[in-house]
């Protein structure tokens, strides 16, 4: 029998920054709609579920036929919402599908998923992306990664990784880690409970903790970017991207 992969899509009303943004409407739909539609076009996942705390979410995602399951409102990450539904799911991988990403890459999903599918003994993977525009190497905001000869993460971090000591920009390609994620169920249950450790305090990177507690974390190269939703100018810029096909 093949691998059930299950995918969940942790979804909340409260944003300090943009509250509501799962129901913002872009291109006659709401967000949320976006990425389930997206992610439904993934080869591998045998289902997909949208985990709330919120009744409007649900209503809305119960309205373009999505699978939702209600979780308890005192999760502090996505992570932890992705984990309560994984715990009344017998599928043996869960991919964590960002709720805010309404232009997330069907292929990126399949490519990170294949990763624990080629490898038992893998218990997280993730995605990363070359960087191409140079000041993204220094902003804080895009995190980086470094990777061993075998795909898996030495390091996260909001630092340009690897530093340039020689100055030889030709040398060395940097890349920005794509955040999604996919997990073993039995890994992911047990994640919440590992302990926080000081480069996960320090860079507030939340899959520091893995790697802090001698975990692998095989990181697959992408070309898709990742366009979040944050703010309302986020959703101004991305909603620039659809106007052609609307035309």
């Amino acid at each position: 029998m093949p691998t059930r992969i299950l995918g969940v899509i942790p979804a909340r009303f409260a944003s300090s920054r943009f509250p509501g943004k799962a129901l913002a409407p872009l291109a006659g739909k709401p967000i949320l709609q976006h990425v389930y539609e997206r992610a439904s076009q993934a080869r591998y996942l045998s289902k997909i579920i949208i985990a709330t705390d919120d009744d409007r979410i649900a209503k809305t995602a119960r309205s373009f036929g999505a699978q939702v399951q209600m979780t308890r409102p005192d999760h502090l990450s996505g992570t932890d919402r992705v984990a309560e539904v994984a715990s009344s799911d017998q599928a043996p991988v869960i991919v964590n599908i960002q709720g805010d990403e309404p232009l997330i890459d069907p292929t990126a999903i399949d490519a990170a998923a294949l990763a624990l599918l080629d490898d038992p003994d893998l218990p997280m993977a993730t995605l990363k992306k070359r960087i191409e525009i140079p000041t993204e190497v220094d902003n804080p905001n895009v995190v980086k990664v470094a990777s061993d000869l075998m795909g898996d993460a030495i390091y996260f971090s909001r630092w340009a990784i690897p530093y340039m000591r020689d100055g030889s920009p030709g040398a060395i390609v940097h890349y920005k880690h794509i955040g999604l994620y996919v997990y073993r169920r039995e890994f992911l249950l047990a994640y919440s409970g590992l302990p926080v450790g000081p480069l996960e305090q320090a860079e507030r990177l939340e899959q520091l903790r893995a790697i802090e507690n001698g975990y692998r974390i095989r990181v697959v190269e992408t070309e898709y970017e990742s366009l979040g939703v944050d703010t309302p100018e986020d959703l101004e810029r991305i909603a620039a991207l659809f106007e052609p096909s609307l035309k």
